[in-house]
């Protein structure tokens, strides 16, 4: 479990494939600090540590996380946004994220705003019902607050923090970043549907 508060980046060193896996060696600064088995949110996606070297650990995405999500367009020398994961009795300073990605969305432009970036993507609109006015929602892995909601469209505003600590900065139109609906808005959107089915 996650919060979408990006805590460092990371740098992709090195990938291979194996069979329908892929797997990838990262550099952070907190590798270090780093355990095998252990959980990380990488661009908003679940991740575990398989081996750490120095500086570097493993990690691979079996073929169920590269057809829901952007990894197999990453490249050697890409960015990404590191998570680990929450810790009970700490700060909830996002919102629950669970690093497991809904679907991809499109970037579609990336306007300056005096300081602040204003940034707008599409997605698939069968997902129109699970994202709301003022809602959160996670972009590779960090959580924003989305408006300007349309038909399978959306926006976020980016503080100057968020842009210059984060790989958002990274982001411009036409590229595809990993997203994550809200988890409450999800079972609240299945409880609905069951309602509804029940009673027919």
């Amino acid at each position: 479990m996650f919060t979408g508060i990006v805590e460092t980046v990371g740098k992709i060193l090195d990938i291979s494939a194996s069979g329908h896996n892929l797997s990838f060696w990262l550099e952070a600064d907190i590798t270090r600090e780093l355990k095998v088995d252990q959980s990380m949110s990488h661009d908003g996606i679940c991740l575990t540590v398989e081996a750490i070297n120095e500086s570097r650990y493993q990690v691979t995405a079996i073929e169920e996380t590269i057809r829901k999500s952007n990894i197999s367009e990453w490249q050697i020398g890409k960015t990404v946004n590191l998570e680990r994961c929450m810790t009970l009795g700490g700060r909830l300073d996002g919102h629950i994220v669970q690093g497991h990605v809904d679907a991809t969305g499109t970037c579609l432009s990336v306007t300056p705003e005096n300081g602040s970036y204003l940034y707008r993507f599409s997605f698939p609109k069968p997902f129109n019902h699970l994202i709301i006015e003022k809602g959160s929602i996670a972009v590779s892995g960090t959580s924003l607050t989305c408006f300007d909601v349309g038909d399978g469209v959306f926006s976020v505003a980016i503080i100057p923090y968020t842009y210059q600590h984060t790989s958002i900065s990274q982001i411009k139109p036409g590229d595809l970043v990993n997203l994550e609906f809200d988890v409450i808005g999800k079972y609240i959107a299945r409880m609905q549907a069951f309602t509804v089915a029940t009673k027919h």
